[in-house]
């Protein structure tokens, strides 16, 4: 195993908060020392089909455990599925039969095997422990936490204030999770920010049942392709892993500069400094990346692991043919800059003929009209590397193709 403080900094990478983070070291410490690998644990209800990306921000930082050689517990809540997660909802959830929840488990274990290793991996389902539990267990079970305590939740709180039922069977959702990680002696668990109270039952019902407790570590719900709110199927801002190769080719390449560094952050493992040279306003810069450069090869990256390397290569390929054809004339006027140092893009603009001085070709840019390969530009300050050839756009009809 890498030494606990390089383990750290790879944990760290995209997480909101390690509780409590000393522990964690102390255990990984244990663990670097005995050879006996950490138990991390992660938990999802198959509530729907298919995952998104967004459902695999989880899955990359179990892999990045995997690969620290932990040993991972992919837990399909097949039990829990059927109460249905009250967290975050404003009104008790329908809850899904039992063949509903059976179907839709069976395709995330074909799906998570994207990403996890399946020969590291071990999947359970909770119905194996919760299905053998008698009505006097389950009972015990609700003995062991208060309804005080539930309702310090935000959204039961919400809920009980605002005069909105809660039925008792959501009470039992944090208890049933946290009791995974009894049944599971899980040494870790992983959950989204949403999902903190109910970590947090899982630690404190491992104190009662005599266990060491868990160390908890959440991740940030990823933004959907609206930069706004969190990824859902149902509000259509989503990147499934099932979804065909030019399809997630095209949404990746929709996502904003500031959203595809955070994309890179919680979905990949390429370092992120050279990302942030792109947005430090040298376009083409040695070590960094121009933004559409570094969406295509995210994009490659994401199908590359959802479908194959070869799906990647004719997705971007495709991708590039309908941008030419879509966005570029045949016809547009080729100009030629002798210029070896970095060029001030409204000036740039102003020598290809786009405009009639720096002031309109500022006003332009502020204005969200100028595009460079294809990528608007929003920085009146940017510099542009005098290497090779690109594409300038101004407003909707001027262009033109500027040969260094």
């Amino acid at each position: 195993m890498k030494p606990v403080a390089e383990q750290m900094d790879i944990i760290r990478r995209g997480a909101v908060e390690i509780l409590v983070e000393k522990e964690l070291e102390e255990k990984l410490a244990s663990a670097v020392k005995t050879g006996k690998p950490l138990r991390i644990k992660a938990g999802f209800d198959p509530t729907a089909p298919d995952l998104h990306v967004g459902h695999t921000v989880l899955i990359q930082k179990l892999k990045q455990f995997q690969d620290l050689g932990h040993e991972v517990c992919f837990l399909i809540g097949d039990f829990t599925g059927m109460i249905g997660d009250p967290t975050g909802k404003n009104e008790t959830r329908k809850a899904l039969t039992k063949e509903q929840v059976l179907q839709n488990a069976q395709t995330y274990k074909e799906q998570v095997f994207k990403i996890l290793d399946p020969e590291k991996t071990r999947i359970v389902f909770n119905s194996e422990w919760m299905g053998l539990m008698s009505a006097a267990d389950l009972i015990g079970l609700a003995a062991r936490h208060t309804v005080a305590r539930m309702l310090e939740r935000d959204d039961f709180n919400k809920r009980y204030t605002g005069q909105q039922p809660i039925s008792i069977h959501e009470f039992l959702y944090p208890l049933v999770q946290g009791y995974d990680s009894v049944a599971l002696e899980a040494d870790v668990e992983l959950g989204g920010t949403d999902q903190k109270f109910n970590l947090l039952v899982g630690r404190e019902l491992q104190k009662q049942y005599g266990q060491k407790p868990q160390s908890v570590l959440t991740m940030p719900l990823l933004e959907g392709l609206d930069g706004v709110q969190k990824m859902s199927k149902s509000l259509n801002n989503y990147i499934g892993i099932t979804d065909p190769p030019r399809e997630i080719f095209g949404k990746v390449m929709s996502i904003s500069d500031e959203l595809m560094v955070r994309y890179y952050e919680l979905l990949s493992d390429v370092d992120l400094d050279g990302l942030r040279l792109v947005r430090g306003g040298v376009a083409g810069k040695p070590g960094g990346r121009h933004p559409m450069e570094a969406k295509k090869a995210l994009a490659r990256e994401l199908i590359a692991r959802f479908h194959s390397t070869v799906a990647a290569e004719q997705a971007e390929q495709a991708f590039v043919q309908q941008f030419k054809q879509k966005e570029v004339p045949d016809d547009i006027p080729e100009v030629r800059i002798e210029s070896s140092a970095p060029i001030w893009i409204c000036r740039l603009m102003n020598d290809a003929g786009l405009v009639a001085s720096n002031g309109e070709a500022r006003r332009l840019i502020k204005q969200g009209g100028v595009k460079l390969n294809g990528e608007k530009i929003d920085n009146a300050d940017l510099e542009v590397e005098a290497v090779g050839e690109i594409i300038l756009q101004a407003g909707k009809r001027r262009f033109a193709r500027i040969i260094f």
